[in-house]
This record gives structure tokens, C-alpha cells and sequence, in this order.
């Protein structure tokens, strides 16, 4: 999930003849670009010569490439937060909305951030090249990928600490641990907790050992640092980075292990849930359709932010691997056998969650509505407790937690991928010196470990949630929103496709009557529901109050989360502003030239089509027998 590699550029004449190519191929594409944007002066950096081209790594195989974008998209969202919205919104209805917008919003979205990362070969930053007003948008989905690797570690660490902990037999938060024997009764849990249910060792284990929130008041007094989790956290980072350390060349193998390990799990939990008594009581929870909730704008916002929060659009992630793609891959194909993969896997890993926890409802006699929860609650509370039921509950437990840390590993790869590919594109000496490249990865980990050293203190589980909750909300939709619009309008639609044509090279039929549909969507359809989203969002979030718990956040909270989504959307306006300010002329002058791709944009198209371009002297054979005059050594300057 890192670099994507570039051949040697050629040398000599080779080089030369590369760089007029495509400066000619760049006026001839851009045909409909000068059109639109009146002024037909080109900007400084077109009168400057094409900058020198640095060699990029590139994947080893394309299954490198599509094994890292299902890695990094099929996550724990995947495992814990489709199958709760799917119960909580209708049951197999909730299929119904969750496609609609998988098609109209995120296979769209999907396809334009590949191809624009694998067309400019550039990160998310440089890549707006192809238009400078919008570079913000980059600026923005690096701020996002900074906030989500701060808490999204943190998860990991969890699943270290819960990990570990599985060594143990009984698993510690079974009710046959010695230390849970005052709590259960028989194998119920009892005494009363802060919502009035029963509580259970797992409830307990995970509030009072594990997060120790007991222990904090709330987002005003976070307490110490929980070492335990602290050192959990260390070690998450540090093989975060040895796994990056190579960039692609060492992630890009990695992922052979990571990627496909959790299906092995998940098809050996849904065996082992389909054999236990009550798991046709979950399945049947799980899909049970209630057609009424299809009128409910509830439903169709949980659909498109599951879509959203799966599939890891406008992050910066997408964009930067497909980046090391090399240029004729077919881009079309990848976002259709990854998107699908990734929503069945959503689908496929609910008859695994669902199995158990219907065996864990029938154990306790309770509703499963009632076992079932959302976010950390089913990873880390639920599951467990149904882990601890099964026979052989260390053995599956372990499994468990593997799957997630690698689910979470995978993720975390494409997440950091967007940062560390935007700062080395920006200043390429990173790039072209190891040890600098190596030392820059270091210190970004170590930054965000002790960043994230406040949310492994007491009261650090509020302010995950915090994180959690604003930083991929509001600004992440902005993000895209002006991402789609800007392609579309700014850059050029029609411009758009012919660039993915290009680089499909001898384009299907079907291929070209597909990106009929993908531009209808571009243009109207995926605004529209993405301006829908955000209304929604701020009604929600103006109308209902953020919790934990019974914990009630204090505006305060909300408006600190407030300013991190603000924060990522506003740099879309600041260096719009910044891109308007340094061209001159007239305001509308300026504008028309800012939103003109630069010379350097396709000068960025990947080595393999210069090599093709770039056709060797024509070499003439000497005669067996060759005859020297004397004018043969007067006549001539002989040279070594």
C-alpha cells in the first residue's frame, strides 16, 4: 500500500524526444480544457522547462494492488458497523438503500480517486496540478488521514491488549475467572449497571480493565495514561512501521497474509456459528425486512456513511496507491472487483457476527437486540462474551482478535499511505533518499503515537469518540463534494473519461457505454445525494446530543469536534485563495488561469508509455570489408 515504482527515465536524446511527446500529447488532450478556460496564457510554471521526473516505485503484480485496496477498504467497519446498521435499519431492507448508494455515490467516487491518482501519478496533493484552485482538497483529505490514523491505532492497540489476554484459560472476562465469580450466577451476569441492565464480566472487563472510564468524569479529565494500553499502542505503531518501512516493496507483500487471513477466520466462524443452537434466531434478526423503514431519511444516511466509512473514499488512501499504479492499468475493472468484494464482505461477515450472537441471545434468554451493539461495544463487549461461550473459547478467541488486528492493519496501511506519499511528493529529496524517507516514517509514527497517548488514558475513550466522530463527518463530504464538482466542471468531465480511455488503451465496448453512466453520476446523480448527506448531517448534529454511554458531551466537546471538521473542509477555501493570489490579471482572469491543469501535469504519465514512445536511432550495418583513404584519417576527428 505505499509507493508506486517508475521505471529509469530514459537518457539523452531518449529523454528529449520523451519531453517534447508530451508536451505535444499535453496540447492535444487539453483541447477542450483551453475552451473553457478563456485565458489562453499559460501559467509560470508553463514557462518554466519540465521539471525532472523522479522515479517511482510501482506494485510488484496487480494483485498487490488490488489485494492492498481490499485490505484497506474491508476493515472493522466491515465486521462491527454494517451488521448493526443492517439490524438497526430494517434488516435485509436496509440492503436495499445501502446499494443505491453504492452505485450512485461510492462506485463513482471510487473510480474517480483511482484515476486521478493512477493518471497523474502523483499523491493527494500534487496531483491537483491537473487544476491548482482545488489543491485544498488534498490539504483537506491529509488532515483527515491525520485524525483517523490518531485514533484508528488506538483500536488496534485494543485488540493487542484483548489478544493477548485470550492466552489466558478461562479468557478473563468468562464467568468461569475466578475474578468475575462474584458477578455471575450460574453464568448470568448480575448486578446493575449505569443503564439499569445486567452487567456483565465483559462489560466490566472492558470499562474497568481494559479503558478504565471508570475511573474519568468525563472530556475535562482524561486522568493518567494506561500503560498497559500505552505499550500495546507502541508496539502497533512499530509494526506499522516495519511493514512501511520499503514502502510498497515491503507492504505490498505484507498484505498477501493480512488480506486474506480474514476471510479464512470468517469462514471458519461461520461454520462454527452455523452448528450452535439459536444462530437461525440471529441470522433471522440480521435479515428480517421491515419495509416501513425505507421512508425514514435515517436509513438512507447510515446507508451512504457505511458506504462512505467502508470503502475509505476522500481520504487520501485510494488516490496515493493507485498512484504506484502503472498507467494502462484498467481502472474500471479494479473499482468494480473491489467495491463488490468489499460489500460482500460487509454482507458475508453478518451471518458470522450474527450466528454467535444468536446463540449468545439463546444462552442468556434475552432478545438479540439486546446482545448486539455498535462500534467498540460489539467488537470488544459483545463478541467476547459470545467467544467465552463456545467450547474451545480460548482457541476461537484468539482467531477473533488476529482477524481484527489484521483488519485493522490493513486499513491503517492505505490511511498512512495518503500522508506519506502527499509529503514525499511535495518534497521529492525525501524520496530520492532512503535514509531521509526512513527517518520521516519514523518520526510521523512517533508522532502519532504520543498524540495518541491521550486516548489511552482513563477518560481517552471519550475522546476517541470525539475523533471518532467528527473527524470523517461533515468535512470528509465537503471534501468529496468539491472533489466531484471540481472534476467535473473545473477540469472537464468529457476531459475526464477521455483520460481513463487513455489509459485503458484499447477500451471494450462496454467500457465506454459504462463511463456513459459513471458521468451522469459525476455531473448530477452523486452531488445531488452528497448535498442531501450534508443536510442531513448538520440537522442531526445541530438536533442530537453526542454521547458515550450515559455520558452527555458538553457543547463545549461538540464544538471542539466542530472545529476538526471545519479544519479539513476550510483548506479547500484557503488555498483557493492562495491559487487565485498568485496569477495575475483581472479577478476573473485569475480564475480562469487557476483552474488551468499546469504544463508538469501530464509530463507525470508513467515511464512504461515513454518507453513505448521512445524508438532507438536507426542503426546502418557496415560492409564485411571496409577500404581506408588517406582522407579517412585527414578528413575526420576520430573520437573515443
Amino acid at each position: 500500500m505505499q509507493d508506486k515504482s517508475g521505471k529509469t527515465a530514459a537518457a539523452g536524446s531518449g529523454a528529449a524526444q520523451n519531453s517534447s511527446y508530451l508536451n505535444g500529447h499535453t496540447a492535444s488532450q487539453n483541447g477542450h480544457h483551453s475552451a473553457t478556460a478563456a485565458s489562453p496564457e499559460p501559467q509560470s510554471e508553463s514557462r518554466a522547462p519540465s521539471p525532472t521526473v523522479i522515479p517511482r516505485e510501482q506494485w510488484g503484480g496487480k494483485y498487490e494492488f488490488l489485494l492492498s485496496c481490499i485490505g484497506y477498504c474491508v476493515g472493522l467497519g466491515n465486521v462491527w458497523r454494517f451488521p448493526y446498521l443492517c439490524y438497526r435499519n430494517g434488516g435485509g431492507v436496509f440492503l436495499i438503500p445501502y446499494f443505491i448508494m453504492l452505485f450512485v455515490t461510492g462506485v463513482p467516487l471510487f473510480l474517480m480517486e483511482l484515476s486521478l491518482g493512477q493518471y497523474g501519478a502523483a499523491g493527494p496533493i500534487t496531483v491537483w496540478k491537473c487544476c491548482p484552485l482545488l489543491k485544498g482538497i488534498g490539504i483537506g483529505m491529509l488532515c483527515v488521514s491525520t485524525l483517523v490514523c490518531l485514533y484508528y491505532n488506538v483500536i488496534i492497540a485494543w485488540t493487542f491488549y484483548y489478544l493477548g489476554s485470550s492466552f489466558q484459560s478461562p479468557l478473563p472476562w468468562s464467568c468461569d475467572a475466578i475474578a468475575n465469580a462474584a458477578v455471575c450466577d450460574n453464568g448470568t451476569a448480575t448486578g446493575n449497571s449505569s443503564l439499569g441492565k445486567p452487567r456483565s464480566p465483559t462489560e466490566i472487563f472492558w470499562n474497568e480493565s481494559v479503558l478504565g472510564v471508570v475511573n474519568s468524569e468525563g472530556l475535562h479529565d482524561p486522568g493518567p495514561v494506561r500503560w498497559p494500553l500505552a505499550l500495546c499502542l507502541l508496539a502497533a505503531w512499530i509494526i506499522i512501521f516495519l511493514c512501511m518501512l520499503k514502502g510498497i516493496r515491503s507492504s505490498g507483500k505484507v498484505v498477501y497474509v493480512t488480506a486474506t487471513f480474514p476471510y479464512l477466520v470468517l469462514i471458519v466462524l461461520i461454520i462454527r456459528g452455523a452448528t450452535l443452537e439459536g444462530s437461525l434466531q440471529g441470522i433471522a434478526f440480521y435479515l428480517t425486512p421491515d419495509w416501513s423503514r425505507l421512508a425514514n431519511a435515517q436509513v438512507w444516511n447510515d446507508a451512504a456513511s457505511q458506504i462512505f466509512y467502508s470503502l475509505g473514499i476522500g481520504v487520501g488512501g485510494l488516490l496515493s496507491m493507485a498512484s504506484y499504479n502503472k498507467f494502462d492499468n484498467n481502472v474500471i475493472r479494479d473499482t468494480i472487483i473491489i467495491t463488490t468484494g468489499n460489500c460482500c464482505t460487509s454482507f458475508f461477515a453478518g451471518f458470522a457476527i450474527f450466528s454467535i450472537l444468536g446463540h449468545m441471545a439463546w444462552r442468556k434468554r434475552v432478545p438479540v437486540g439486546e446482545v448486539a451493539d455498535t462500534g467498540p461495544g460489539l467488537a470488544f463487549v459483545a463478541y467476547p462474551e459470545a467467544l467465552a461461550l463456545l467450547p474451545g473459547s480460548v482457541f476461537w478467541s484468539i482467531l477473533f482478535f488476529l482477524m481484527l488486528f489484521m483488519l485493522g492493519v490493513d486499513t491503517l496501511f492505505g490511511n498512512m499511505e495518503g500522508i506519506t506519499t502527499a509529503v514525499l511528493d511535495e518534497f521529492p529529496n525525501l524520496r530520492r533518499n532512503s535514509l531521509h524517507k526512513s527517518l520521516f516514517l519514523g518520526t510521523l509514527c512517533f508522532f502519532f503515537y504520543l498524540m495518541g497517548l491521550l486516548l489511552v488514558t482513563d477518560g481517552g475513550i471519550y475522546w476517541f469518540t470525539l475523533i471518532d466522530s467528527f473527524s470523517t463527518s461533515f468535512g470528509l463530504i465537503i471534501i468529496t463534494l468539491f472533489m466531484c464538482l471540481g472534476i467535473s466542471f473545473f477540469y472537464g468531465v468529457n476531459q475526464f473519461c477521455q483520460d481513463i480511455v487513455d489509459m485503458i488503451r484499447h477500451c471494450p465496448p462496454w467500457c465506454s457505454k459504462v463511463l456513459i453512466y459513471f458521468k451522469a453520476c459525476w455531473v448530477f446523480c452523486t452531488p445531488f445525494l452528497l448535498l442531501f448527506i450534508l443536510i442531513y448531517i448538520f440537522i442531526e448534529m445541530y438536533n442530537t446530543p453526542l454521547q458515550y454511554g450515559s455520558y452527555v458531551y458538553p457543547r463545549w466537546g461538540k464544538g471542539l469536534g466542530a472545529c476538526m471538521g471545519a479544519t479539513c473542509c476550510l483548506q479547500i477555501l484557503i488555498w483557493a485563495i492562495v491559487a487565485i493570489s498568485r496569477e495575475t490579471g483581472t479577478l476573473k482572469e485569475r480564475f480562469q488561469k487557476s483552474i488551468r491543469p499546469l504544463n508538469s501535469w501530464r509530463v507525470n504519465l508513467n515511464n512504461t508509455e515513454r518507453e513505448a514512445e521512445y524508438v532507438e536511432p536507426e542503426r546502418v550495418e557496415a560492409p564485411f570489408t571496409v577500404t581506408l583513404t588517406d582522407m579517412d584519417y585527414t578528413g575526420m576527428t576520430w573520437e573515443m
